[in-house]
């Protein structure tokens, strides 16, 4: 069966609004889905085994589950080692995930990842822990559509941004500048998302925020994504 290209689908030009299904009530999230849908770009899910980071989130059920209730594009943030990574790309590429993203902190797996997120026919993204260093993505720049800076410890909600996150976006909207793929990458931005710091993301070259409490949280929904879409890169 051909897959929807959902990512092609999605606008340019501005902010994208990424919703972690992690701040959704996860005993109504049905309800959920269909209470903030119209405003959603993409759904962020957190996969996480309790090893590569300490929570324990989302199985693929779970979101085969999420894809009858929506045609929103979902990604795939998988936080897991090596020895069930690429089992875990089939189990949620088989759920209905759009775009899968690996960590680059999965050394030994890294090629594997991404040729197996290819062969299944979806998009690859990959994700940096905040204190990894930038550079060592700029291999796989060619095979990848999203990635994503995490500007937060791993795993753990209620964080503040670490100081660093501005530059490194700026770094790596270098390194995608540099690797002709500015347009086809979308730079994501994860963690310590607050309306203080989402402008100053944006302004660093984030195309794309993970929205947990900010989105599900606000008390007027409509708005808050009408100043997100509004926000601006730096001149």
């Amino acid at each position: 069966m051909t897959r929807p290209d959902r990512l092609a689908q999605l606008p340019k030009g501005r902010l994208l609004a990424e919703f972690s299904l992690w701040s959704a009530d996860l005993i109504r999230l049905a309800d959920d889905i269909a209470r903030v849908d119209s405003f959603v770009d993409l759904y962020h899910i957190d996969v996480s085994d309790g090893h590569f980071s300490p929570a324990l989130l989302f199985f693929p059920d779970q979101i085969a589950r999420v894809r009858q209730a929506t045609e929103t594009a979902i990604h795939v943030h998988l936080m897991v080692e090596d020895p069930i990574l690429l089992s875990q790309i089939d189990q949620f590429a088989e759920a209905g995930a759009d775009v899968i993203s690996i960590h680059l902190e999965n050394a030994a797996l890294r090629d594997a990842g991404l040729d197996r997120i290819d062969s299944l026919g979806l998009k690859a993204g990959m994700v940096l822990k905040v204190d990894t260093p930038v550079a060592g993505v700029e291999p796989y720049l060619p095979r990848l559509s999203f990635l994503t800076l995490l500007g937060t410890a791993i795993g753990v909600k209620g964080q503040g941004l670490d100081p660093l996150a501005t530059s490194r976006l700026a770094q790596a909207a270098g390194l995608i500048a540099k690797a002709g793929r500015t347009g086809e990458i979308r730079l994501a931005a994860d963690g310590g998302i607050r309306e203080h710091t989402v402008p100053l993301l944006r302004a660093a070259g984030a195309e794309t925020v993970v929205l947990g409490s900010l989105a599900f949280g606000a008390p007027d929904l409509a708005a808050r994504i009408g100043w997100i879409h509004g926000l601006q890169t730096a001149a």
